[in-house]
């Protein structure tokens, strides 16, 4: 397989997600509104750095959230009360993310916004 088509199937999987999935596209609607506030506050390039990789982080676990539960539901289309964990410990990591972002996001801009 050549490195373009490996590409193209990760292009084509983040396209399919960002139609999917809903959550992740809240996820991209939060991204883009820190990008928009890292222009208009000038952050310096390590605040750049930790906003991008923050994003970053959240986005992953979104889609490996999006990866557990269709994993799940492709092994187990029958209720399993092990699925259900599964499906609550992999959407627990995509909300750990969400709040150290967030968290992230009040220590780089409240001290802007003030």
């Amino acid at each position: 397989m050549s490195l373009i088509m490996s590409f193209g199937y990760a292009i084509s999987g983040i396209i399919r997600i960002v139609k999917e999935q809903r959550n992740f596209r809240i996820h991209l609607a939060a991204a883009v509104t820190a990008i928009t506030a890292g222009c208009i506050f000038r952050l310096s390039i390590a605040e750049w750095s930790i906003i991008i990789l923050t994003i970053g982080m959240v986005l992953a676990m979104e889609a490996f959230n999006t990866v557990a539960e269709k994993l799940v539901d492709f092994i187990s289309p029958e209720y399993h009360p092990m699925a259900g964990t599964i499906k609550d410990i992999a959407a627990g990591g995509v909300l750990i993310s969400a709040i150290a972002a967030l968290t992230v996001g009040f220590i780089i801009f409240i001290p802007k916004i003030i």
